[in-house]
């Protein structure tokens, strides 16, 4: 089979499938009678990446594989077709979510350092559910309190291929000056503050439909330098693991 030949497959099974498709699902999909190598497949992927640089739908490689999506730039047309407008997370969530996301693996202990705060069980179970995170170990100290980090869920969601997409902290802004952008509501700022008694479960009062990637970056707060530096450096050993792990599994 050439490339002819099974450009139009490939653009079948991508469509028809319902979660991204990695190059090895593709490739195990057709048998040893179709006389064909991975290598051919990254090539049909390329051209199809090619043929719809000008049209409405894009080939997008994310955390899990390639699947079909809408541009973004069409993002504000598409979204007419669903007349309920979702809400926005809240602070406490974003924050939580964030810091999971490039401090990770992380406990709930440090990420309540960070914060300032404490971090409800319902935030931490809402994103476990929602399979944006989850346990990859514990820490090896006094009570082995579990080590969370962000999954391929996570990075299919935020479309992105892997973590070292994820916009960089040096690029961030200080959560303070974001307060407006992220239009949060007089419940979300109690949380912040209050975050035991206040935060309640994502799945009641909040959706994910319009949680964009740049929310996640923005609500990390940058800490003092020494502060930064020292987190840092206690994690890297931990934090280069998960993210290999993340890139080998695609």
């Amino acid at each position: 089979m050439n490339n002819e030949e099974l450009k139009p497959v490939v653009e079948g099974l991508i469509f028809a499938a319902d979660e991204p498709m990695s190059i090895k699902q593709l490739f195990a999909i057709f048998n040893e009678q179709a006389s064909i190598e991975q290598v051919q497949i990254k090539e049909v992927l390329d051209e199809l990446k090619e043929d719809y640089k000008d049209r409405g739908l894009e080939l997008k490689e994310v955390g899990s594989g390639f699947r079909f999506q809408v541009k973004e730039q069409n993002a504000e047309w598409v979204a007419k077709l669903w007349a309920e407008r979702p809400a926005k997370y809240s602070r406490a969530s974003l924050e939580t979510l964030a810091l999971i996301a490039y401090r990770q693996p992380i406990t709930r202990a440090e990420i309540e350092d960070v914060r300032g705060v404490s971090v409800s069980s319902n935030i931490i179970k809402a994103l476990v559910e929602r399979e944006w995170v989850r346990v990859v170990g514990h820490r090896d100290v006094p009570g082995k309190p579990a080590l969370y980090s962000t999954t391929k869920e996570f990075l299919d969601y935020f479309n992105l291929k892997s973590l070292e997409d994820l916009p960089p902290l040096s690029e961030l802004k200080d959560i303070d000056a974001i307060n407006e952008q992220l239009n949060l509501d007089s419940e979300s700022a109690k949380d912040e503050t209050d975050a035991d008694n206040k935060d309640t479960d994502m799945d009641d009062q909040e959706t994910v439909d319009d949680l964009d990637v740049s929310e996640i970056a923005d609500v990390v707060k940058l800490e003092d330098s020494n502060e930064a530096s020292d987190d840092s450096n206690s994690g890297d050993d931990e934090s280069g693991e998960v993210k290999e792990a993340l890139t080998a599994e695609n």
